[in-house]
């Protein structure tokens, strides 16, 4: 069977091999140099990218974004994959693909959410950790109204994807107030689809539900929504809100979109 595969003009396997997935294109390569030439091309990682992968890339603040576009797809792939590299869009964006599918991730820092009183150096002030991918993340002085809340648009997200929202966060030593149950909310601008969740930052004992990234973050999924294909003009929103209690000693660094299930950075 081997032999007959590798019988077939390059570009038919490698036609077949796209029509499969990055994890068979890396196995598939192993059964001879033929199918590992096929396997290898830019035609089969092309089709595991996004369509819109260069204009992706057009808008990182590499020092050069040009030195991407003249890898193969392959590394480029591979460049990207959640668990290895994240790049950074116009500051307040990263963008990432999930590890197995290919799938976009995208988490949107601090500075690129809403906050209430997040300009109020009296609640909130702006620091720099050497372990954030961002310049600048938001730590949170004290503050009863707590509100935070992404916009992401989804013609930049997959199709055909259920994803998953998370909060990225870190506590520190003398925080307060974070206990209690925030009320989470996945919305869709557009429509009237909301999923409402309630989650807590500091559970004591610790619960399942926050969990250590393994890259010094915290995340906390905070709610989940499907993205069918050709939603072109909505947008969803993400969000926790707390207004009952005073609180303090929350960092923030994003909230992350990835597909459901998929397990960021860790």
């Amino acid at each position: 069977m081997k032999n007959m595969i590798s019988m077939l003009p390059v570009e038919c396997i490698s036609h077949i091999i796209s029509l499969t997935s990055p994890r068979d294109a890396c196995r598939s390569s192993l059964v001879s140099s033929v199918v590992r030439e096929a396997a290898d091309s830019d035609f089969v990682w092309k089709s595991f990218l996004p369509q819109d992968i260069k204009q992706i890339i057009s808008k990182s603040l590499l020092p050069s974004p040009s030195s991407l576009n003249s890898i193969s797809m392959k590394d480029l792939y591979f460049h990207l994959r959640i668990h290895h590299q994240h790049i950074i869009l116009d500051g307040n964006m990263s963008f990432a693909l999930e590890k197995q599918s290919g799938k976009k991730c995208y988490m949107v820092c601090a500075r690129g959410l809403t906050i209430a009183w997040g300009d109020t150096p009296a609640y909130w002030h702006w620091i720099t950790l050497l372990h954030s991918r961002f310049a600048e993340v938001a730590e949170l002085k004290r503050v009863w109204w707590l509100d935070i809340k992404a916009c992401i648009e989804t013609k930049d997200l997959s199709p055909g994807t259920t994803y998953a929202a998370y909060l990225v966060y870190q506590l520190s030593q003398h925080r307060y107030g974070l206990e209690s149950p925030l009320v989470s909310r996945i919305s869709y601008q557009q429509s009237d689809v909301v999923t409402v969740h309630r989650v807590i930052l500091d559970p004591r004992p610790p619960l399942p539900r926050a969990r250590d990234r393994g890259d010094g973050w915290i995340e906390v999924e905070i709610g989940e929504f499907f993205i069918e294909q050709g939603d072109d003009d909505d947008i969803v929103e993400c969000s926790v809100k707390e207004v009952s209690n005073s609180k303090r000693g929350l960092i923030v660094e994003g909230i992350e979109v990835r597909p459901k299930g998929r397990a960021g950075p860790g």
